[in-house]
């Protein structure tokens, strides 16, 4: 691989984070197609900014990292309007997806100290905890808006809900949450991984025992690689803690396949290990945040630093001059088979305007 240069001017990506949070907030579903009905009658909006999803909880975070490495009050005014509003309106139904939000309601708590906050973060960790239908083993079932999936694990699950579980451990103090949440880690390494490659499966059923399709999907794959790093830094575990070495151990295996399977122009498909898949740019961001916050943070070998770099100038080339990131797949369940994956529709969502403010935010520790 050619060296790549790590010389873009901080004015060139704070320009482009700027443009990509103004797409974020005025992202809209004219037609409906997004809007999807549950069975309770709820019309859930997966791609508006006021949805309440796993779509919008990772625009959030992203909004979030970039007020914390920037004070840039404008980016925690829309955060605190979009609690604001959806307090006002009320809380969705609980599943996996929906407590995503809920991460950087924890920040947003720790660091302003708004107490009318503390209430709702209670209560979505005790569901988490107790109210969260769990599979075999006791895993987290991926249950969702429209489906239960019953004996489910998926990738995002960790990014979605344990991730947060940890965070509300420390924030509460409860430390039960927070071996909750290392046990939950350990778990989906179980199912999940794939041991001939290191890298993951999307999915896994307790229901037959299998990982569907067998499934090496890029946006599952990119919770992971952001999951792993955020984790152990939440916790701070100790350089001689053994789930440390082994969540660094899983996610070096993983990055070393990533590193093989990169497109020459920075992007990666998205079934990793299929060239004739469309290459996904949103997954391409996860990866470039998080492979560069393992490199910065001691995790992994400086030598993956190139991998993160080549990652962030593809995604920059890819958000157009409105602000758009291009190449974003929907939401994507759990398929039956390969060719489902490859049919997934692109358009512009929240949390590929987030992704790609994360991987920008990320490399913006260069500057200091």
């Amino acid at each position: 691989m050619p060296a790549i240069a790590n010389n873009i001017p901080k004015s060139t990506i704070q320009s482009t984070i700027e443009k990509l949070i103004n797409n974020l907030v005025n992202i809209t579903d004219d037609s409906g197609e997004f809007l999807i009905k549950a069975d309770d009658g709820t019309l859930i909006d997966t791609k508006g900014w006021y949805g309440f999803e796993w779509t919008q909880g990772i625009g959030l975070y992203g909004l979030f990292k970039y007020w914390d490495i920037t004070g840039d009050e404008k980016s925690k005014d829309i955060i605190e309007d979009w609690f604001n509003y959806q307090f006002n309106k009320g809380t969705p139904s609980k599943n996996i997806n929906t407590v995503s939000p809920f991460l950087t309601l924890a920040y947003m708590q720790e660091r302003t100290g708004n107490r009318s906050y503390l209430p709702y973060l209670d209560v979505w960790a005790e569901w988490l905890m107790n109210g969260l239908p769990r599979t075999e083993e006791n895993g987290f079932q991926h249950i969702v808006f429209n489906s239960v999936n019953n004996g489910n694990l998926w990738d995002d699950t960790l990014m979605m809900s344990v991730l947060p579980l940890a965070k509300f451990g420390l924030l509460l103090d409860r430390p039960h949450y927070i071996e909750e949440a290392k046990r939950q880690f350990m778990l989906h390494v179980k199912y999940l991984t794939d041991k001939k490659t290191g890298l993951w499966f999307h999915g896994w059923t307790f229901d037959g025992r299998h990982n569907f399709a067998d499934a090496l999907w890029a946006r599952g794959n990119c919770w992971i690689t952001i999951a792993i790093p955020e984790f152990i830094e939440l916790l701070d575990l100790h350089e001689t803690d053994s789930l440390r070495v082994f969540l660094i151990e899983t996610l070096e295996s993983q990055v070393k396949a990533l590193a093989a399977t990169q497109n020459e122009n920075g992007l990666w498909h998205t079934l990793l290990d299929d060239p004739d898949s469309y290459l996904e740019a949103s997954a391409t961001a996860g990866f470039a945040y998080g492979i560069l916050k393992a490199v910065r943070k001691g995790y992994l070998n400086e030598s993956y630093k190139e991998v993160g770099i080549k990652a962030i100038q593809a995604v920059l080339e890819n958000v157009s001059e409105d602000g758009e990131l291009q190449q974003v797949s929907i939401g994507t369940p759990v398929f039956d088979s390969l060719q489902e994956y490859k049919d997934v529709t692109l358009t512009s969502m929240p949390y590929g305007q987030s992704m790609a403010i994360l991987a920008f935010v990320e490399y913006m520790n260069n500057y200091i």
